[in-house]
């Protein structure tokens, strides 16, 4: 065989070649990248032995305090258990990261895959067709929600919040199973803050690591002496509320013109489309969760009494 036809095998070799990694003795073949965020990427891959699908979240840490907040995500696996709440398969960490040597290194997590994507793929989906959920779907898969919420605001010994609900980190199981996921964004819910320099530092973090069609006004604008809680998770689940019932968050459309989110939300003004097949008991759970004033939201199992009673009145009329 001549050399081109040995150089041309060599080239075929390598494009042909997949990608793997090992995690704890476990061999994976990545088939394809999902998604990729500020902090991580996410991707499709193949046990090697059982052929068996998996999502692995790679997390790229610069420095101590990103290693730090990758381990602490590996932690709040192990710690929130619940149906609706992913679950952690696997986890290693990678090398030693080391800013002053610019040495990185990666914490890898083994996730279920969820071939059906998720809530913002199936809303999307939906918005097309003008396929609106029924309000009893819609009620049902939210309780699901919301229980997995309560998992966070009431583990102990200091309650957690999730930080960042929303409907693109809502995956979707069998029978439209809702799941959250990304744990990235998991902090203490109560944050005593006291200066100027606190408040902004609170701000700062909510901006690198809150999306802002779902982000309560209380992170947009940090006071400078205050008590922030569970509750700016409520105001995520009015969001996400909204959004099963019209597809899309009450501020992605401000999001999308170009305006201030900020100020929209801070405002708390809130439109509902008209001819829509939701009556007003719906649009009040929505309002509930949407108070600017935190002090005013509901606690997490409020909220769940108000959804039951919301579906008794509808199986009531059924």
């Amino acid at each position: 065989m001549n050399s081109l036809g040995l150089s041309l095998i060599f080239k075929m070799g390598c494009i042909c070649a997949k990608e793997t990694c090992t995690i704890n003795a476990r061999k994976y073949t990545i088939r394809e990248h999902l998604a990729e965020g500020g902090f991580s990427t996410v991707s499709l891959a193949e046990d090697t032995l059982s052929h068996k699908k998996y999502a692995i979240k790679k997390i790229i840490c610069h420095g101590f305090d990103d290693q730090r907040l990758a381990l602490k995500e590996i932690e709040y696996h192990t710690i929130l258990k619940h149906p609706n709440i992913i679950e952690c398969i696997d986890s290693t960490q990678q090398g030693s990261a080391d800013p002053v040597l610019n040495i990185t290194s990666e914490v890898l997590l083994v996730l279920p895959y969820y071939h059906k994507g998720s809530l913002a793929n199936e809303l999307e989906r939906r918005a097309r067709n003008n396929d609106y959920m029924s309000p009893l779907e819609i009620l049902h898969m939210f309780l699901q929600i919301c229980e997995a919420v309560k998992v966070f605001h009431e583990i102990k010994p200091d309650a957690l919040a999730h930080r960042d609900l929303k409907t693109a980190n809502i995956l979707l199981g069998d029978g439209m199973t809702p799941i959250i996921m990304d744990l990235g964004s998991v902090a203490p819910a109560r944050v005593k803050v006291c200066g100027n320099q606190e408040a902004q530092t609170l701000q700062d973090l909510a901006a690198e690591r809150c999306s802002m069609p779902y982000r309560a006004p209380e992170l947009f604008n940090v006071e400078s002496y205050c008590m922030v809680d569970e509750r700016t998770d409520i105001w995520s689940l009015g969001c996400i509320l909204y959004a099963l019932c019209y597809f899309k968050s009450p501020f992605d459309s401000v999001h999308e013109r170009g305006d201030s989110v900020a100020l929209a939300v801070i405002s708390a003004n809130i439109n509902f489309p008209e001819n829509s097949p939701y009556n007003e008991d719906m649009k009040d759970l929505i309002l509930s969760m949407l108070k600017s004033n935190p002090m005013e939201r509901p606690y997490i199992y409020s909220v769940i009494e108000n959804v039951h009673d919301v579906i008794s009145k509808l199986e009531g009329r059924a």
